[in-house]
């Protein structure tokens, strides 16, 4: 089983970075915009700041109010000049953060689709949602709030202290070391946020699903009045998450004061030693008011960096965990073998042909002169081992077979083996020791896309999609017609009860069917996989949710769907399997009986005593 993404502390942020950047990278033109305004802006701030100098110079020495009016004149054009870069750079950040967003969305579900199965037993919902939400949202502050104002800071940080050297040099020796004290605090106080970060990212994922999982199970909670207990839970679970919280955001919070208060000292001795220094002569007072300005401004740039750090440090973990998903390594499918339309030419030879003929072959893709195999419905075990964990068997040796046409039936008590088997027909996981043939052909060969395409299933868990009744039903062909969408839901004994609903077909179903009945959503199910038409079909407890009259009413249906294909049923209710060719008894992963029902009655074994109520299914 895979392991649970969510609570791992991140491992390489340096390559998330890298990750980040390489998205930012489709979108090149966008982001030299950004980067170019970004300069331009913080250039302005700087050369502004600057000429405060002349400015002050020009009061001084000479006085005349043509050169003030001048001066000041060309330092409001630099800094509008810098306000217009402002307004650009956000705007066009705001529009390349969105596109970089919908890109990382768009890759991570679409990797997420490619992921075996198996990845899905061992995760839950609320953890892969909280990618989608918090993670995501993470990395958009990060981009909307981090990426120009880090261009912006650095090259101010870069442009103060050259002009600071150039208006004094003996006092910047002052501001190196104030600099210093800055970063020294900054890079300690990230190093114990960082932790914390993470840690707060992983307590909130927990939070989003224990929250979803309850808010599905509300029933069950009010039946067994388990609300007091699941309030203890919950503030168990958020008490855990307000402390990551607040350890995160305290470490975070001190930065920005330490570092003003560093620059408020700064200043005031600079101001002091600057002083005697423009009385003794060594310095203009020009030079000496634009100086304290860039030393007043140093701490912003320190700031801002700081305030970044902290989007970044959340950001980064996030997307560690959002990228530690998409490396996840996908379903592997080394078929070769397709699915493809044919029919018979005069000679009764079957041709591939592009229209839709109802005649189906499996065909070699790599070896086009190989021979068309007629798609039956011939499935075969031989000699099947499989375990979804290593040393844990689920099935030992299991060989059976089901000829095309053929209803096969699975009985036995939970545990013992019936629903994996339907799962190595589909391939949802690979056996682990034997193998599966299908139509003579090893499943693994085939293309797995052909394979389920080749297979309807109707599981126990019905699901619904948010759309109309149509729409659900036309899930299993997503070309199929009204006509064909009706046809179908009369085979599942669907039709009446739709078209008893407000709008018939055209009933909007929510929240995954709440607004039908246990057993409509399973009929609905049912006319899911009747629409596909598919050769061999498997029921999964496909009436374990619908009453017994329901039940009877289906039962003309369903002979319908299953005449001429080979079905697999796995059912509690034996009522249900007692015209099947062949009853396959299961326990603890072996075949202990096998025979149509007459003959296990005959036998007087396991079966005859399930039958007759002397053993139960558990």
């Amino acid at each position: 089983m895979a392991k649970t993404f969510n609570g791992k502390r991140p491992q390489n942020l340096g390559k998330s970075l890298r990750r980040i950047l390489a998205y930012l990278g489709r979108h090149k033109i966008l982001l030299m915009l950004v980067g170019i305004l970004a300069a331009v802006s913080a250039s302005a701030n700087l050369i502004g700041t600057y000429m405060i100098k002349p400015i002050v110079n020009q009061v001084t020495e000479s006085g005349t109010i043509s050169g003030l009016v001048r001066n000041v004149a060309i330092a409001a054009l630099i800094f509008g000049t810098g306000a217009l870069s402002t307004l650009g750079y956000t705007q066009i950040m705001v529009r390349a953060a969105q596109k970089v967003l919908c890109d990382i969305r768009s890759d991570l579900y679409a990797h997420l689709q490619k992921l075996p199965l198996e990845f899905f037993d061992a995760q839950r919902k609320g953890d892969l949602m909280s990618l989608f939400t918090n993670d995501v949202d993470t990395i958009s502050d990060a981009l909307n709030n981090s990426f120009a104002m880090i261009i912006q800071s650095f090259i101010q940080i870069v442009g103060t202290l050259i002009l600071l050297f150039l208006l004094n040099w003996r006092l910047s020796f002052l501001v190196i070391l104030g600099y210093g004290a800055m970063f020294f605090y900054i890079r300690f106080s990230t190093k114990k946020s960082k932790y914390y970060y993470n840690r707060h990212q992983a307590y909130l994922g927990e939070l989003d699903a224990y929250i979803e999982e309850m808010t599905a199970g509300q029933k069950v909670v009010k039946v067994f009045n388990h609300e007091k207990e699941n309030l203890e839970c919950f503030k168990e679970k958020n008490r855990k998450l307000q402390e990551a919280g607040t350890s995160a955001q305290s470490f975070a919070a001190t930065m920005i004061p330490a570092v003003v208060s560093i620059s408020y000292i700064n200043y005031a001795v600079i101001a002091v030693i600057g002083g005697i220094m423009v009385i003794l002569g060594w310095s203009d007072i020009g030079s000496l008011a634009s100086y304290l300005v860039f030393v007043r401004q140093s701490a912003m740039p320190i700031n801002q960096f700081t305030q970044q750090g902290n989007f970044l440090l959340a950001a980064l973990a996030g997307a560690e965990r959002v990228f530690d998903v998409m490396d996840r390594k996908t379903e592997v499918d080394e078929g070769t073998i397709e699915l493809v339309n044919v029919r018979k030419d005069s000679s009764g030879a079957l041709i591939p042909c592009r229209e839709r003929s109802k005649l189906w072959a499996w065909r070699d893709c790599q070896d086009p002169d190989a021979p068309l195999v007629p798609l039956k419905g011939d499935v075969r075990f031989h000699k099947v081992t499989f375990g979804y964990k290593p040393g844990q068997k689920i099935l030992d040796e299991i060989s059976l077979y089901a000829k095309p046409g053929q209803k096969i039936a699975f009985v036995g008590s939970t545990g013992a083996g019936k629903t994996t088997i339907t799962n190595l027909i589909n391939r949802f996981y690979d056996v682990s020791g034997g193998s599966i043939t299908y139509d003579g052909i090893d499943v693994r060969k085939i293309r797995k896309d052909d394979l389920r395409r080749s297979l309807g299933i109707v599981l126990q868990d019905t699901h619904l999609f948010t759309g109309t009744i149509a729409d659900n039903i036309r899930f299993g062909k997503l070309d199929a017609t009204q006509e064909e969408i009706e046809k179908a839901a009369k085979i599942a004994n669907a039709d009446s009860f739709i078209r008893r609903l407000p709008k018939g077909y055209e009933t909007l179903v929510t929240s995954d069917g709440a607004n039908l009945s246990q057993g409509q959503r399973q009929l609905l199910a049912i006319a899911r996989a009747a629409i596909a038409d598919p050769p061999v079909l498997i029921l999964d407890e496909a009436t374990s949710s619908i009453d017994t009259r329901t039940e009877a009413l289906i039962e003309k249906g369903m002979d319908q769907l299953m005449e001429g294909r080979t079905v697999f049923v796995i059912a509690h209710r034996l009522s249900t399997v007692r015209n099947a060719n062949a009853i396959i008894v299961l326990e603890h992963g072996k075949i202990m009986e096998r025979g149509d029902h007459d003959e296990l009655l005959a036998q007087k074994g396991i079966y005859y005593h399930l039958y007759n109520g002397t053993f139960e299914l558990s």
